[in-house]
């Protein structure tokens, strides 16, 4: 007679596959995350309270990226939660979507003291870290949110009025440039314009999740 071998099994401490992608990017960011509480590359890594890495969806469709820390920010670890974050949060949802839903970053990943401007060797050291959260999440479509944002992930010296308003490409992801929530709040006559740029955005993706 022969011999018969027995079904083969998934152990029970197997995950669904549909939950490892996920898993898999959040432990990568989780790591890069721990690489990056190390640096000190820049004085800002002596003189921040917490770094900011970055927080949302490791899955995100949209990956929204800002430009630097606040104080908000620095006291607790997360980016957008101050004015500007309340601010960030309403655009969000204006386009029917959760802040649960995306992914958001800074090019900094600390305050540069007294909120002042982003330095030119301060990006160049700090890039790489979101890039490689870039390439880890793999969005479909990049918001870059105000001048130093936009500048440095577009590669160009174009001020912000004339990039927003129009998608450009990064990498291959469509990445729309529009202007930072901080200067909706000084500026709130410009929120009709980062309407237009959001209404651009979700029509892209809903043209993208349909394929």
């Amino acid at each position: 007679m022969p011999k018969t071998s027995a079904p083969q099994t998934e152990s029970n401490d197997k995950k669904p596959l549909t939950t490892r992608p996920k898993e898999g990017k959040a432990k990568l960011l989780e790591e890069l995350k721990n690489e990056t509480l190390v640096c000190h590359k820049c004085p800002l890594g002596e003189t921040r309270t917490n770094l900011v890495f970055g927080a949302g969806n490791p899955m995100a469709s949209l990956m929204f990226v800002g430009e630097a820390p606040g104080r908000d920010e620095d006291l607790q670890g997360e980016p957008f939660v101050g004015r500007a974050g309340q601010l960030l949060t309403k655009i969000i949802e204006a386009i029917d979507m959760k802040r649960s839903d995306v992914y958001i970053a800074n090019i900094l990943k600390c305050r540069p003291p007294g909120n002042r401007n982003p330095l030119t060797d301060e990006i160049a050291l700090c890039i790489p870290v979101l890039t490689k959260q870039i390439d880890i999440i793999k969005p479909k479509v990049l918001c870059a949110m105000g001048t130093f944002a936009a500048q440095t992930l577009l590669n160009t010296k174009e001020p912000i009025g004339f990039l927003r308003g129009k998608f450009h490409d990064y990498k291959g992801i469509p990445t729309m440039a529009t202007f930072h929530p901080a200067y909706l709040l000084r500026n709130p006559g410009e929120k009709a314009k980062v309407w237009e740029d959001m209404k651009k955005i979700r029509d892209l993706l809903k043209e993208l999740n349909n394929k």
